[in-house]
């Protein structure tokens, strides 16, 4: 069990997957330490396929084996565990480690974001921003803000310019056709 001064709990969700990202990012192997949870909670707030959260599951699995072969401390709790939501999970790993605060990457969900706002933690809690994507809640916000209507499709058109995605030597979108649905 790693004690040093200074090791975070590391939450990982199963959508953030990532070594080098989001709550991973900068992480120290054999100082942090690394929560991964199948809750129940997260299975079954909306009725999902049962395959897509079997896939989630198994790739939670899969990444806790390579968490541990890049040396990292893993507490894993498995659905079978009986754990029903990511803060007791948090919870029961704080009570098993000594850690100076929690961190985790911005959940994709505002209900989660909710439900984190409530926890009480014995540490801090730093959340960071999501790395994962190209721009952030923010940037769509200040797009947003005062159209009529948001139609996404101009919205990606925007960022593909932005970022130079999908283009053609003249700026069009590659292909001919900004969208193909």
């Amino acid at each position: 069990m790693v004690n040093d001064e200074g090791a975070r709990l590391l939450l990982v969700l199963g959508d953030q997957l990532t070594l080098d990202r989001g709550a991973l990012a900068g992480a120290r192997p054999g100082q942090d330490i690394v929560l991964l949870a199948e809750v129940a909670e997260e299975a079954s707030y909306v009725r999902h396929n049962k395959h897509k959260i079997a896939l989630v599951f198994a790739a939670m699995r899969h990444f806790h084996r390579v968490l541990e072969q890049a040396g990292f401390e893993v507490f894993y709790y498995r659905y079978e565990d009986g754990v029903a939501s990511l803060e007791a999970a948090v919870q029961r790993a704080l009570k098993a480690c000594k850690v100076v605060s929690l961190r985790s990457c911005q959940p994709g969900e505002y209900r989660l974001q909710q439900a984190m706002d409530g926890w009480r933690l014995p540490v801090p809690h730093e959340r960071i921003e999501d790395d994962r994507f190209l721009v952030t809640p923010e940037y769509f916000a200040d797009w947003a803000s005062g159209r009529k209507s948001l139609r996404m499709e101009y919205f990606y058109r925007e960022i593909r310019r932005k970022y130079q995605l999908l283009l053609d030597d003249e700026g069009g979108p590659e292909g001919g056709r900004w969208n193909y649905d």
